[in-house]
């Protein structure tokens, strides 16, 4: 719970992706983050998502995610999420099973969708923590656009 305090206390956005090192800190502006998801936006227009990658360092990645299109049931097997939504909203489905599940090379397990979950909206503003082995999807409203700073926390 540290790690998200302290991480949405330095929330960012627009820059190269940065690697920190020792006493180090980031910030990055409201306005930089802005700027950033609408370049991304246009690029989600076309492929249905689109993101980036704004900082590392040690067991976090700190990416901006921005989808147009619903994308499918996953399982992080060694990767919490900690998401806090920028624009849009959707519906998150979260726990049930992955529909048709299949193993990448990386151990992530992807399907179509997930079954028997249980759906919340959520919004601007919202933050959420999905935790690694938690099967969840994202439904995305035909027409609109969702935006989120989204943490990956490597489990140890």
């Amino acid at each position: 719970m540290k790690l998200a305090i302290t991480l949405i206390a330095a929330l960012a956005a627009s820059v190269p992706a940065v690697t920190l090192t020792g006493d180090k800190a980031l910030v990055i502006s409201a306005n930089d983050v802005k700027t950033q998801l609408v370049e991304l936006a246009s690029q989600s227009k076309e492929k249905g998502s689109g993101g980036s990658t704004v900082a590392r360092y040690g067991n976090l990645a700190l990416n901006l995610s921005v989808r147009t299109t619903s994308g499918g049931g996953e399982i992080h097997q060694h990767f919490d999420d900690l998401m806090i939504v920028q624009q849009g909203s959707a519906t998150l489905v979260t726990g049930g099973s992955i529909v048709d599940p299949k193993t990448g090379d990386n151990g992530e397990i992807k399907g179509p969708s997930v079954q028997n979950g249980v759906s919340r909206t959520i919004t601007v503003g919202d933050v959420v923590i999905v935790p690694a082995g938690v099967p969840h999807q994202l439904i995305i409203p035909a027409g609109t656009t969702y935006c989120a700073m989204v943490a990956k926390v490597k489990e140890p």
